[in-house]
């Protein structure tokens, strides 16, 4: 429905942007999972502990054992180390296979409950939002939660953990030293926590830059026959290479950002190894220090400068992980459709009557489409709206389907208002066929089969008879089972139009919206959908959009909308008494 594609994202508006805090991302992700997370705890503990062992024995291997020649005592180093260096490997696999898996598994929930999310906004959200970039956001932006529940915030904790334990163990080394390499370290901390806060932005906008590509690169693939047809291919490339563009000056801001924080942990660190190998060597000359003393100092410094810079590139992925989640909370805080106003009532007993009192409608604020539409439409009649495009009429149809909501008015429905009614309690008695009918890339069967998956093959061959789908499927090779590729593109218009129309009969709804299923096919098509759409409109509410004024001269009730309004309203026969409006159309149409 053409006017649809105008609306504003009303749902969007005002919303507060969220933000996503450690805090936060701890209640709500990792809590609930706190148990693994403890056992991973455990695992990174034991297995940092077990790195510590390598310079405790490097010490006792040079000062005791190589110094005082103890051969015997050199078994039991070897064995210590090899045990410590096992437990490591042991533990390092148990991580990957316990929080890897399990941030994969919450990575397809979140996709799944963002996906469930997106399908519950009203259809204005998805009249001003790509495509492409809803896919973007539902596929990519939770993946950053793997650095949360997976082993991301765990070395994190654990890289603490071990330059804790290893300052303990430098400062009972040799305290002057020590104190020496806090200074480096601490303007290295500061750099990085600016750098942070820095980038968290980058990364959040990258999520924005990339889904705008994405969604520009499907509109693309999706209209290639366009394209190609008009000879676009050089004015495509153009905007996609900028999109790209784009991305990649984002990503090299951030790259700038953790490239700072890389060279100068570099360079401060490295500082501080010179720095350790001046007092160091001082001390040993001095003979207050042992050289086993001094390469164990060393180790265990490379073991608490390595969290340290490694914290650098896990805070990047946290960063990164918080941004993408900040997307994603925006969409989850998102009103659905069916949460807009008091929707409470559950329609028993439906009979499909429904009408218009005072109903107006604008797609932006003081620009209305439609003016104070008034109608009824009684349970089983065939209601059809004719005029001029732009005048209002698929506006008119879509307040019927509720994918929009009266700005003023009351539309009812048996008596109840809609405003009020639950949409799936109203929505599972709709069918809707639109001009340009969307199908699924799979089987004919299973296009058919869609609004109902357990239908009966019985039910199915009723719904494929009524459609006359079968006076084209019997040709095929494979019959029902055809593949028909993306959106129905190998089969023609008239073809597509007859399974929408089969797929509507097997829903087997008490109200039909028809928005010009006819207006584009020939001569032939158009006989054999008429016979479908008379299958589909028996003792149903019908809604039908026309163009070809033919084909609505048996409708119980034809109303002409002019510039939001009803211009003319009555059977065919009498407007054309009156000879006004619908006269003029029906007879220019007949000349021609």
């Amino acid at each position: 429905m053409k006017e649809f594609a105008q609306t504003p994202p009303k749902n969007a508006k005002n919303q507060e942007r969220s933000r996503i805090t450690i805090g936060k991302a701890f209640k709500t992700i990792i809590w609930p999972r706190r148990n693994l997370v403890f056992i991973g705890l455990i695992l990174i503990a034991i297995s940092r502990l077990a790195s510590l062992v390598l310079p405790w024995q490097t010490q006792v291997l040079i000062d005791e054992i190589v110094f005082c020649k103890y051969m015997d005592r050199l078994d039991n180093v070897l064995w210590l180390v090899g045990a410590a260096l096992l437990i490591q490997a042991i533990t390092s696999f148990l991580l990957t296979r316990i929080l890897s898996v399990q941030a994969q598994y919450v990575i397809s929930e979140l996709r799944a409950q963002v996906q469930k999310k997106v399908l519950s906004l009203p259809i204005s959200f998805f009249d001003n939002e790509k495509s492409g970039a809803l896919v973007s956001r539902i596929m990519s932006d939770v993946e950053g939660v793997r650095n949360l529940i997976g082993t991301g915030l765990v070395q994190l904790v654990g890289g603490t953990i071990t330059a804790v334990v290893s300052i303990v163990l430098l400062i009972q080394i040799n305290p002057w030293m020590t104190l020496f390499v806090f200074l480096p370290v601490g303007i290295f901390g500061y750099v990085a926590l600016r750098a942070f806060k820095y980038i968290r932005p980058i990364f959040r906008n990258r999520g924005k830059i990339n889904a705008e590509v994405k969604g520009r690169l499907t509109e693309t693939l999706a209209g290639v026959r366009v394209i190609k047809g008009f000879n676009a291919e050089d004015q495509e490339n153009k905007s996609f290479e900028k999109g790209v563009d784009l991305l990649f000056q984002n990503v090299k801001k951030s790259l700038t950002a953790t490239a700072v924080m890389s060279s100068s942990s570099t360079f401060l660190l490295g500082l501080a190894s010179v720095g350790i190998m001046g007092i160091g060597g001082y001390f040993m000359i001095q003979d207050e220090m042992s050289t086993g003393q001094f390469l164990s100092f060393t180790l265990y410094l490379g073991l608490m400068i390595a969290p340290i810079v490694q914290m650098s590139n896990i805070g990047s992925q946290l960063t990164e992980a918080l941004a993408g989640l900040d997307r994603t909370e925006e969409l989850m805080n998102m009103t659905p459709e069916d949460e807009v106003g008091d929707r409470t009532v559950e329609l028993t007993d439906f009979k499909g009557n429904l009408s218009f009192d005072k109903v107006s409608f604008a797609y932006e604020e003081g620009k209305e489409v439609i003016h104070d539409i008034s109608f009824k439409a009684p349970a089983g009649s065939v209601i059809a709206l004719v005029g001029s495009s732009g005048s209002g009429k698929s506006t008119i149809a879509g307040l019927s389907a509720t994918f929009l909501n009266p700005d003023s008015g009351t539309i009812s429905i048996d008596s109840q208002d809609l405003s009020k009614v639950k949409l799936s309690s109203f929505r599972k008695h709709l069918g809707v066929v639109l001009q340009d009918e969307f199908l699924f890339e799979g089987t004919i069967r299973e296009n058919i089969l869609f609004p109902r998956p357990n239908a009966s093959e019985e039910q199915l061959q009723q719904a494929v008879k009524a459609g006359y789908v079968n006076e084209f499927t019997d040709r095929f090779e494979e019959g029902l089972d055809t593949l028909i590729g993306e959106r129905g593109v190998k089969l023609s218009g008239g073809q597509r139009q007859r399974i929408a129309i089969a797929r509507a009969i097997l829903a087997d709804p008490k109200i039909i919206i028809l928005d010009e299923a006819t207006s584009n096919l020939d001569t032939e098509s158009e006989a054999l959908i008429q016979k479908s759409l008379a299958e589909l409109v028996k003792d149903r509410t019908t809604i039908v959009i026309a163009h070809r004024l033919s084909t609505i001269k048996k409708a119980d009730q034809i109303l002409v909308i002019e510039a939001g309004r009803i211009a003319e309203q009555g059977t065919h026969d009498e407007l054309i008494a009156q000879e006004g409006r619908y006269f003029d159309l029906y007879t220019y149409q007949a000349k021609i």
